[in-house]
Parts: C-alpha cells; sequence; structure tokens
C-alpha cells in the first residue's frame, strides 16, 4: 500500500515503521471478523485511508496508533457484517467463507507459489478452520467481534466496549452467548494425521468413483455445501445424508471434464483438496471430521474467493 505524507510535510509521518507494521495484524483481524480475504483487504485500506487522512498533528496527538488502527477496523468491520447480511439474502445459492492455503501455497495453489505480501497473509490456526468460521458467520455482528477481540485477540472488555460502543458487562455478555455457539459445534477429535488420511482416501475413492468406499468415509449425516455464487455451476442448497452425498459426488465425477486433478492441499490449517482445471484452481474442498468419519464438506467454487489459490 502507498503512503502519503501530509501536504507541507518533509515526509511520512513519525512511526510510519510502526504503523505499517500492523498491517498483518489488522488483516488476521479483519478476516476472522469478515470471512472473506477481499473484504478483511477493503477494511484494512479503509483504515489506513483514514489514518492518512488526518493531519500530522492529530496523528502525533494518538498515544497508541496500534490501538488507534484496530479500534477503527474492528468498527469497520462491525459495519461490513451489519450490511453483508442484506447482502447475503440476495445471493445465489449457499454462502461459504473464503478458504486460505497455507502460507508456503498462497498464490498458486502450488507448494513454491508463494508471491503475495507477508502482510497480507493469513495466520492460519484453530480461529479460521472452516468450521469455525462457519459457526462464526451464524452470530449476530457484535457477538462476533466481541467474541473474536476478546477470546482470540486477547482484548479485555473494557476494551471491547470501546470498540464496539456498548458496556463492558454488555460485551462480556455477547462474548458469552457467542461462546455458547462455539461449544455447540462438535470439536474436531480427529489428529491432523488421521485427517489428511481420510481426505486422502477419500481423493482416492472419488476418483475411482466408488460409491461404497466413499459411503464408507461420509457419516450417515454427512452434508456437502457449495458456493459458486451464480457466478459457476454449484448446488443451490446442501446435500444431506452420506449415500446421497456419495451419488452426488460420483455424479459429479462422471460430469467433470478429463483434464480435471484433484490435489491434496492444506484449506484454512487443515487437509483439504483443490481441483485444478489446467492447472488453474477451480474449487477449494474444506472438510469437517468426527473420528473416522467426514461428516461435512464444504466446495467452494465462487471464482472470486478464489483469487489465493489462482493468481501468482
Amino acid at each position: 500500500m502507498s503512503t502519503q505524507s501530509e501536504p507541507g510535510a518533509d515526509g511520512p509521518g513519525p512511526g510510519l515503521n510502526a504503523v505499517m507494521s500492523e498491517r498483518r495484524q489488522l488483516i488476521n483481524l479483519a478476516y476472522r471478523l469478515l470471512g472473506s480475504l477481499a473484504d478483511a483487504e477493503d477494511a484494512v485500506q479503509e483504515t489506513y485511508a483514514r489514518w492518512y487522512a488526518m493531519t500530522r498533528q492529530q496523528q502525533d496527538a494518538i498515544a497508541s496508533p496500534g490501538a488507534w488502527l484496530t479500534t477503527v477496523a474492528s468498527r469497520i468491520c462491525l459495519d461490513l457484517l451489519g450490511s453483508a447480511r442484506a447482502r447475503r439474502e440476495r445471493y445465489v445459492g449457499e454462502w461459504i467463507p473464503e478458504p486460505l492455503p497455507e502460507p508456503a501455497e498462497w498464490g498458486s495453489g502450488r507448494p513454491g507459489g508463494a508471491t503475495a505480501d507477508p502482510a497480507d497473509r493469513v495466520t492460519l490456526d484453530e480461529s479460521v478452520s472452516m468450521a469455525f468460521l462457519v459457526v462464526l458467520d451464524s452470530m449476530t455482528p457484535a457477538q462476533r467481534v466481541a467474541f473474536i477481540l476478546h477470546d482470540v485477540f486477547r482484548y479485555s472488555f473494557a476494551e471491547v466496549a470501546e470498540i464496539v460502543g456498548r458496556t463492558p458487562a454488555a460485551c462480556r455478555q455477547l462474548a458469552t452467548s457467542a461462546r455458547r455457539r462455539v461449544r455447540a459445534a462438535p470439536p474436531p477429535a480427529t489428529p491432523a494425521a488421521r485427517q489428511a488420511g481420510l481426505v486422502r482416501d477419500f481423493k482416492r475413492a472419488w476418483e475411482a468413483r466408488d460409491i461404497a468406499a466413499l459411503i464408507g468415509l461420509l457419516d450417515p449425516g454427512a452434508t456437502v455445501t457449495a458456493d459458486g455464487g451464480g457466478l459457476v455451476s454449484a448446488a443451490l442448497r446442501p446435500i444431506e445424508g452420506g449415500e446421497q452425498v456419495a451419488r452426488y459426488l460420483v455424479d459429479l465425477a462422471g460430469r467433470a471434464p478429463g483434464n480435471v486433478a484433484f490435489l491434496e492441499r492444506t484449506v484454512n490449517g487443515q487437509p483439504g483438496l483443490v481441483a485444478q482445471q489446467d492447472g488453474v484452481t477451480v474449487t477449494v474442498f474444506a472438510f469437517d471430521l468426527a473420528g473416522d468419519r467426514i461428516t461435512r464438506i464444504w466446495a467452494v467454487r465462487n471464482p472470486g474467493k478464489l483469487r489465493p489459490w489462482t493468481t501468482g
């Protein structure tokens, strides 16, 4: 991002490096709040625009630029979350959070393909797993902001209250309500190595169009949810039931062009799959598992959400 000096000033304001060093933290915060890297980048860009719109004197009067940037970014995200609910009502089909590759795969979906600015990469941990982001998306905007700021980024409720414009007690209640939603979701109980093995077995069964093997890997209540955004073909509603999901996937495999390849990749910090056609990522699959069964599959096909996987 380019920076601007105050007109008539000799150069960038004091503490420029300190201000710009907050960018990655802000991207990490905004992505968790919004579930979209594109929206997170816009929110952070707007945050910095507001900083540089101030005079040098106004900037110098801010004791902690980092705290100021976090406050402004959080408020922008809170506003965006409110407007997002209206946009979702017009969204074609199901909306799934934007999937992210691991740092080594950033930019192309292939190891060694990283080209993006490191400051724009999101730190992948349990707070950005697809299952966790889906739970966050079920919260009210205020619940989500209070929970992420307090439980993930360890801000005090007094600090959260200043950001969201409510009392500390109200913010504590918001975070408590959000925490109940998180705890109600089944916790990941499958070791990472076993998760990778299950995804690999799933890939092989799918490529072989082996319905019986797929049913054996899927929980009886498994669901698959696709997000095409109305831009590419995708199921408009979740497919439910292990057998139904297996048959749906085999039917998809039968209709897929012969030049589609399925690759094992890390999706939001967990084992996943990427479908590439002529070397271009067309679908990213994220999984939720319980024990030795796959319970949920999210298939992101909306091209606007695949930018980190396709540009390099």
